[in-house]
């Protein structure tokens, strides 16, 4: 214990709401290393945008927000976003001195001496009186079971993994999962396939007209009740529908975006439904989203009997020293932005052993 080190505060994750937050900590006051730090495990500044597919340019990123403090401007919009936001955070972070820590990753959170939190990572451990969770979800890429799912010859990729459409040059290609990245996935890759495929549990929900702040608005407060709930956070875009724009319109017209229902099983050469429908297939591709990456805070035990985290805000309510930001109704980045500047009204409070306001 005596190469722990003491802060008032440890952020983890230096995505879109890791970054937030530390920018807030440092205008309000923090200094860091000092007061606080940065731990971040992935290689570079970008977030999870660093490990976006290449084909995902800046120009056809939806809904990117510029970090509080300072806007991303002149970008080219024909160049991988992983490398314009990747530029872009970097300047942030020397700009604002945030002095993030990385690769560094976090093993555990546990309960330490005096009412403090020990932050177990493989860069040593750091004493904190509050802690900032941004860890995000690219770290946990959903992988639903199927039926004979062991059994398929082909390829099964991700989203995560997802190489760009050109790898699936002339091959048989089932797309599951009815989201924007899907969308998306399936659109890119269909002039290049063989043939596609797409299946989802439910039947999409496209959306007319433009993503106003109300709509938006609204989508939050629905992610935000499940987690005043505790209850396992839906996405934002989950509840929004897709947007209904001219490639979407031309797809559909061209029957890419043809949605089948969820099949029952895999087979080793495709997928089958109960009522004999047979499809061959090459590769499935799974863009069925990600989790919370929330199990180095296991020790904590601050899940409910919902299988969820209660919130108020970003505070849990079970412990007012944590902070979830980029969790629930914070995953967009707007919403990012938003909760680092909450969390670190609320810690200031804390802190100084005031009381907090409900959210």
């Amino acid at each position: 214990m005596n190469n722990t080190r003491e802060v008032d505060v440890v952020v983890t994750g230096a995505g879109q709401a890791g970054l937030s937050s530390a920018y807030h900590l440092r205008r309000t006051g923090f200094e860091p290393e000092r007061d606080f730090v940065v731990l971040d495990h992935s290689p570079s500044p970008g977030g999870a945008w660093q490990f976006r597919w290449p084909s995902l340019t800046y120009g056809r990123v939806h809904g990117m927000h510029a970090l509080p403090g300072m806007e991303l401007t002149d970008a080219d919009p024909a160049r991988p976003s992983s490398e314009v936001i990747g530029a872009y955070f970097d300047t942030y972070e020397r700009t604002f001195d945030l002095r993030v820590r990385r690769p560094v990753h976090v093993r555990a959170v546990r309960e330490g001496a005096q009412g403090r939190l020990l932050v177990e990572t493989s860069a040593g451990t750091w004493s904190t009186r509050a802690l900032i969770n941004a860890t995000g979800t690219w770290d946990r890429p959903f992988w639903p079971r199927y039926p004979g799912q062991e059994t398929f010859r082909g390829r099964q990729v991700h989203t995560a993994q997802y190489p760009g459409p050109e790898e699936f040059a002339g091959q048989r290609v089932v797309v599951v999962g009815g989201g924007a990245s899907g969308t998306q996935h399936l659109m890119e890759i269909a002039p290049y396939a063989a043939a596609t495929t797409w299946v989802t549990r439910r039947p999409p929900v496209f959306r007319e007209g433009a993503f106003t702040q109300d709509v938006g608005r609204a989508a939050v407060a629905l992610v935000d009740e499940r987690v005043r709930q505790g209850l396992p956070p839906r996405s934002v875009v989950s509840v929004t529908g897709l947007p209904l724009n001219d490639a979407v319109r031309q797809a559909i017209a061209d029957g890419v975006l043809d949605r089948q229902p969820m099949f029952d099983r895999i087979v080793p050469d495709g997928v089958e439904w109960d009522d004999g429908r047979h499809v061959e297939a090459d590769v499935i591709l799974w863009a069925t989203g990600f989790r919370a990456a929330i199990d180095h805070l296991a020790p904590l035990r601050l899940r409910e009997p919902g299988g969820g985290i209660r919130m108020e805000g970003t505070r849990v309510v079970a412990d007012p020293r944590i902070h979830l930001v980029g969790y629930g109704p914070s995953a967009s980045t707007i919403g990012a932005n938003r909760a680092g500047r909450a969390a670190v009204r609320d810690i200031r409070h804390l802190l100084a052993g005031e009381p907090v306001a409900a959210a």
